[in-house]
């Protein structure tokens, strides 16, 4: 007792705080690193259709992955994808974030809410719903050939446009949060300097606002990308069988082939190229934000 009694109350804290992200840092290791070295054991092994997985050590599945010509276009087509679903939720997400921050309505918690208010709804209800709207009898369709626009219903399900705009509408409240979290730190005054020296409003969102935002813009395109290259219910529903992507593949492999070392080596390549190019992607911002 003596010991510690004599010890700095700095150091006292740094220890108590080391002590509270044991837990944290344990809960971590156990429940996500333990099940990815496992994973990555399996995409070692080989696959035998009778027993289904035989102990190896070896790169077949990746070979497999990277020299068939039909993986490697369901991966450009996530990566795609995703960087449309990205560059989209951030060019409608800044000005309706810059919006929330700075409007000082008394109704700015309700308009919030309304932001939120999707994230209640699953995603698989809400492909649902949009599968209603773009079937060839759907809202979309018949707005459009009562007002005689069309004549014959436009094909807008089984696409990538509607896979792309599903997925939009799912990550674009997170981009929209995400970024009015870090403009709301921005003070007004710097806007306002910027304006009283002559910039107009493109320059001073340009040259100061973007800057400054810079952390929130990182943050919401890391978030919207992992999200839209780990996407499943949205690319099932509204792409069909015929639209693959990356998720999708990794279900399939799994539970309807049963081909648990290839589905691994699927899922590390989905892993490793959504790190690979989120890193990428801060990197580029960063670079031409300097």
């Amino acid at each position: 007792m003596a010991i510690a009694r004599d010890r700095p109350a700095g150091e006292q804290g740094s220890f108590t705080a080391a002590g509270l992200l044991v837990p944290a840092t344990l809960f971590v290791a156990i429940g996500l690193l333990v099940p990815i070295a496992i994973l990555l054991r399996y995409s070692l092994n080989a696959f035998e259709p009778g027993k289904l997985m035989v102990d190896a050590f070896t790169i077949a599945n990746y070979v497999k992955f990277f020299t068939d010509p039909f993986y490697l276009q369901v991966l450009w087509r996530t990566i795609r994808v995703s960087v449309a679903c990205t560059a989209a939720c951030l060019i409608f997400g800044f000005p309706l974030a810059y919006v929330l921050a700075r409007t000082r309505s008394p109704y700015k918690n309700l308009l919030v809410m309304l932001v939120v208010l999707p994230l209640f709804v699953g995603n698989a209800v809400r492909a649902a719903g949009w599968m209603v709207a773009f079937g060839s009898k759907g809202f979309v369709n018949s707005t459009l050939m009562g007002m005689g626009m069309i004549s014959t219903p436009l094909e807008i399900m089984y696409t990538e446009t509607a896979v792309v705009i599903g997925i939009i509408a799912v990550n674009l409240p997170f981009m929209v949060l995400t970024l009015q979290s870090v403009i709301e730190g921005i003070d007004r005054n710097v806007e306002e300097a910027a304006f009283s020296l002559g910039a107009p409003p493109m320059a001073m969102a340009r040259r100061v606002l973007f800057p400054l935002a810079l952390p929130g813009i990182l943050a919401g395109v890391i978030l919207t990308f992992i999200l839209a290259m780990n996407a499943y219910a949205t690319p099932v529903l509204l792409g069909g069988p015929k639209f693959q992507t990356m998720g999708p593949l990794v279900f399939s492999t799994f539970a309807q082939q049963n081909n648990w070392p290839f589905g691994a080596a699927v899922s590390f390549v989905l892993m490793t190229a959504t790190l690979v190019l989120t890193l990428l992607s801060s990197l580029l911002i960063r670079r031409s934000a300097r």
